[in-house]
């Protein structure tokens, strides 16, 4: 009889044990439940994000009066004679009529298509310039093929700083650079030209002082005073 008592108490203990497992168990997965809904659920107390929409500034068209001076970087500087229409694609199109002063040429621009041209300079960046050329020219030891490509880009990019910069480079009245090239010489009186019409559209004096001040800055007053 005791025996048989034994075995009911191990049983009891055991069915116990098995019990607070079961209960651990469960109490574990609800545990786990709460975690996982407080991961999926968006906590209120958190702040959302504000999202500003950063608006596009609008882009002006600017319109040039007739007889107003422009430039166009390739071809240099103009004058704006009328507004005419042209058929382009069986389309007509308003487009500026200009004449180039250097070459008695017209030029064709649509208005749509303005910002390849820009303003001639303000007085401020003409005294820029004339300081541009009374610097020494930088002496490069590159190939003179790649340094005729760059020189050419400057000429045509349409940026005044940059064309006074291969005037004074290429003027051969320095003690630095030595008799030119034909090829150098066809550069320089590219820029020299392209920047003496600007000068002369800004200032508004005769093309005769124009040269001399370009060349008083260039140190070449001896030649302007030859060719006089």
């Amino acid at each position: 009889m005791p025996k048989k008592k034994k075995s009911k108490k191990i049983k009891s203990k055991k069915t116990k044990s098995i019990k607070k497992k079961i209960v651990k168990n469960k109490n574990k997965t609800k545990t786990e439940l709460k975690i996982s809904e407080k991961k999926t659920l968006p906590s209120s107390a958190e702040e959302k994000p504000v999202i500003v929409k950063i608006k596009k500034q609008a882009t002006e068209k600017r319109g040039y009066n007739l007889k107003d001076f422009v430039v166009y970087p390739s071809r240099g500087v103009g004058q704006i004679l009328e507004v005419v229409k042209i058929p382009i694609a069986g389309i007509e199109v308003q487009s500026y009529k200009i004449i180039l002063e250097k070459d008695k040429s017209f030029l064709m621009v649509p208005i749509n298509q303005q910002k390849r041209l820009r303003s001639i300079s303000s007085i401020n960046q003409i005294n820029k310039c004339i300081s541009i050329l009374k610097t020494k020219p930088k002496i490069k030891r590159t190939m003179w093929s790649r340094r005729a490509q760059e020189y050419d880009q400057k000429i045509n990019s349409g940026k005044i700083y940059e064309l006074a910069e291969v005037v004074k480079d290429l003027n051969k009245n320095t003690d630095i650079i030595a008799d030119q090239s034909y090829s150098e010489r066809q550069l320089f009186e590219k820029a020299y030209e392209r920047l003496k019409s600007e000068f002369e559209a800004v200032l508004e004096v005769s093309p005769e002082e124009v040269q001399k001040k370009m060349d008083k800055a260039l140190g070449r007053t001896n030649i302007s005073e030859e060719i006089e």
